[in-house]
């Protein structure tokens, strides 16, 4: 079932606060992944024979609320995506926006991470990348690791498990997304009516990594915790009502968050396993660290929400900014999916200076994006071809002057 062109809404106006934020999100994983080189305890591709304790705290900050963030975010988009085009017609362009760069990428770029990982920790190791490249693509069948249903001795989707849970949550909500508008507005209506239920989200997703455990390849979150946020996204965040009760309780929420996240410490500190363990403490801790994030998330959407009029904020405005803007609101998917190989290179190269930590981290995450960058200007942006190979849409058609 489809909606049809009657039913669909006119659209919302953009919220620019949240290209933004997605933009900041995407770029920060270059620093975020630089500085697991340094970490004492993450299995990064390429180590640092020196580490520091401070990354894993700093990290810790960091994926409590940001890859939940894109998936709310997502979310949000898929529900003005199925407003414009029906449900069918989302599947197919999500199938292309987000299956294409995933197979490119997955052939042409993710065996470099590995084929260096294995080079970093071998100095004997002298296989060419050529020959590597096969044996990385020498795949089976595992339908228990579902959605990630391939497997190899030295396969791995790698940073791209993001737009494999994004595609497969895509593809499971077109059957569905005719059936849940009236449901969703009948939520949000409820939390316009009663505030205190805008933290109910917090419970499945304090269940979720409480129960199936939580999981370091996925930025330390359950895989099927990013569907909750994926589907408050949807629900939700778009909301008026909804989003002036996010705004309204941004301080208290956050303060909660903070609390929540401290009280994880001493779980994250004890000598189980705060990720697998089926003892006590660490189940709860990982309660908490579900809920401490729907609170994080869930705050600094509300300070960012900020009413305006229509073209009084900068970013609405014409100027550089609004145009540096347009130019990384498009950006984000292609940065995301080419940021991890560019960084790993660097820090392969880098971590065998004589140089302090922080002279090193400042070189890859210097270089990784001086390099980044202009790789998706000058190779990625500027063709019909390329464009399409890494999930963006056909540049729109200039109108001619005469």
């Amino acid at each position: 079932m489809t909606i049809e062109p009657a039913q669909r809404q006119a659209p919302a106006p953009r919220r620019r606060e949240l290209d933004v934020l997605r933009t900041l999100v995407v770029l920060g994983l270059v620093f975020f992944h630089a500085a697991l080189v340094f970490a004492p305890d993450d299995d990064f591709y390429v180590k640092n024979a020196d580490t520091a304790d401070v990354v894993t705290v700093i990290a810790g900050l960091a994926v409590v609320w940001a890859m939940p963030m894109l998936f709310l975010v997502a979310g949000l988009g898929a529900r003005h995506s199925v407003r414009r085009r029906g449900a069918g017609s989302f599947a197919r362009e999500r199938l292309l926006r987000l299956g294409v760069p995933l197979v490119f990428v997955t052939v042409v770029l993710n065996p470099l991470p590995q084929w260096l990982r294995a080079r970093a920790a071998d100095p004997g190791y002298h296989e060419s990348y050529w020959s590597f490249w096969p044996r990385f693509l020498t795949v089976h069948l595992d339908l228990g690791d579902f959605p990630f249903v391939l497997d190899g001795e030295h396969f791995e989707t790698g940073h791209l498990w993001f737009v494999v849970l994004l595609l497969t949550f895509c593809l499971l909500l077109a059957p569905l997304a005719a059936f849940l508008p009236s449901g969703a507005d009948g939520t949000a209506g409820a939390v316009a009516r009663h505030p205190w239920l805008l933290l109910l989200p917090a419970l499945p997703l304090a269940a979720v990594n409480s129960l199936l455990g939580m999981e370091e390849g996925f930025a330390g979150w359950n895989r099927w915790a990013y569907l909750v946020f994926f589907l408050c996204g949807y629900a939700l965040a778009d909301d008026d009502r909804v989003r002036a009760v996010v705004r309204r309780l941004a301080l208290p929420v956050g303060v909660l968050g903070l609390v929540l996240f401290a009280a994880t410490a001493p779980g994250f500190l004890s000598g189980d396993d705060p990720f697998t363990a089926r003892t006590g403490t660490a189940m709860a801790t990982r309660a908490l660290f579900g809920a401490a994030g729907w609170c994080w998330v869930t705050a600094i959407l509300g300070f960012l929400d900020r009413p305006r009029e229509p073209g009084s904020s900068a970013l609405d405005r014409p100027g550089l900014r609004r145009d540096l803007l347009a130019y990384f609101a498009v950006a984000a998917l292609p940065l995301y999916v080419l940021h991890q190989p560019v960084v790993v290179v660097f820090a392969y190269g880098v971590v065998g200076w004589p140089a302090p930590i922080i002279v090193k981290y400042a070189a890859i995450v210097a270089g990784s994006l001086v390099v980044l960058l202009p790789v998706y200007e000058f190779a990625v942006r500027r063709t019909r071809v390329t464009r399409f190979l890494f999930g963006m849409r056909p540049e729109p058609a200039r109108p001619r002057t005469t």
